[in-house]
């Protein structure tokens, strides 16, 4: 077990109707005019967007608004928001979507607070001092960004995605209302379940430092989400499993269960950030695509850990080798990603790649993680180039 630091600052306002309490939560962290960030489709066709800006009006709190946020949120509107809030005199952002404009609201208000080009800290070479506040309304459930320190945003020049994390950045509030989840398409959902299993899966798969509370939350949380996962396959509307996968998602991603280790491994997710960078793919489905590859690749490496998965969470039993256990658990989490409908590989990620975007994958896959990185296993630039080899 090593040392750790545990911070959570977001106040969480959870359950039906509780977007109607943003005005009250906005003046509460000294709002006093408010840029709405959102991407569009199922926040303006539901009526969110619209409720939201009544509240507001109501409680008098000026707002200003910015939709286009995207998958893999783009650093272009990044600028546009941060000139739009610098002309209307904005002090306090509202994310109102999932990850992509909760992100985005987040590179916005480091924009806004420091000096210089935003850029800077998602390219590693300087660290912020400050943001803006932010507030969310979640409609998604999937990267925990309503709750984490982190971001990711995608610079359109040279298709470079790139994570900037601090805690200058975690929301003041989240409210989380499961209702708003429901319009989502199924693809989606089961994008969000991979992503939220895989920011423990990071967090589990280490080889330095362990606390076995910490990995009972994180067996239980991932045994959860696999189970209403497959519930919300087949019953989308279904309450209840809505509100276990959105808890899960924030406590998946506020640093709970990495509490004792290294701080995790984080491979999976850099080299997914290459395959986002360049063909724009659902991040859920990008990390379904390459987990298996990866897991093949580390697992001898941290075979204790993986026999534990494979009986603790994927329910193999614990007969044989423990590699022979270990393998089990891997094949049985690729049948649970077909179960709900995600890829298991780079061909059904409907990705065709050239063995030319493959070196270029791993090359900057190497650069952004300054050479090497991984706690399963420490990986190079040929080891994240097999691994992608693998995937296809």
């Amino acid at each position: 077990m090593f040392d750790f630091r545990y911070f959570t600052p977001t106040k969480v306002v959870f359950g039906k109707n509780t977007e109607s309490q943003v005005a009250d939560l906005i003046k509460e962290f000294g709002g006093t005019k408010v840029l709405i960030h959102y991407g569009g489709g199922s926040v303006v066709r539901s009526g969110l967007l619209d409720r939201v800006k009544a509240t507001l009006d109501q409680a008098g709190i000026a707002h200003v608004e910015l939709g286009g946020a995207v998958p893999n949120p783009h650093l272009g509107l990044v600028y546009e928001g941060i000139e739009l809030c610098r002309k209307e005199h904005v002090d306090f952002l509202l994310a109102v979507g999932g990850g992509s404009a909760i992100d985005s609201a987040k590179a916005m208000g480091y924009g806004l607070v420091n000096e210089g080009d935003v850029w800077d800290f998602y390219d590693y070479k300087r660290q912020a001092k400050g943001c803006m506040p932010i507030g969310v309304i979640l409609t998604l459930a999937a990267t925990g960004s309503e709750m984490s320190d982190s971001s990711v945003i995608t610079k359109e020049e040279g298709l470079v995605k790139r994570g900037y994390s601090s805690d200058y950045s975690r929301p003041k509030f989240a409210i989380m209302n499961p209702e708003l989840t429901m319009t989502l398409p199924d693809y989606q959902t089961a994008c969000g379940c991979t992503d939220i299993m895989m920011h423990t899966m990071e967090r589990y798969f280490t080889n330095g430092g362990n606390m076995e509370i910490t990995d009972a939350l994180a067996e239980g949380l991932l045994r959860t989400v696999k189970k209403n996962a497959v519930i919300l396959r087949d019953d989308p509307k279904n309450y209840d499993a809505r509100a276990e996968v959105m808890w899960a998602g924030s406590l998946a991603h506020n640093g709970l269960t990495g509490c004792g280790n290294d701080g995790g491994d984080w491979m999976t997710h850099k080299l997914e950030h290459e395959l986002g960078g360049l063909y724009d793919v659902a991040h859920g489905a990008g990390l379904a695509a390459i987990w298996g590859s990866w897991a093949r690749y580390v697992y001898k490496n941290c075979l204790p850990r993986f026999k534990k998965f494979a009986v603790n969470v994927m329910d193999v039993k614990d007969e044989g080798t423990d590699e022979e256990i270990a393998i089990k658990g891997i094949e049985a989490m690729e049948d649970f990603y077909r179960s709900i409908n995600m890829p298991t590989n780079l061909r059904e990620l409907g990705v065709n790649a050239t063995e030319e975007d493959l070196v270029n994958m791993a090359h900057k896959c190497a650069v952004g993680v300054g050479g090497e990185m991984g706690s399963a296993r420490v990986l190079n630039e040929e080891d994240m180039l097999n691994i992608f080899k693998a995937s296809v």
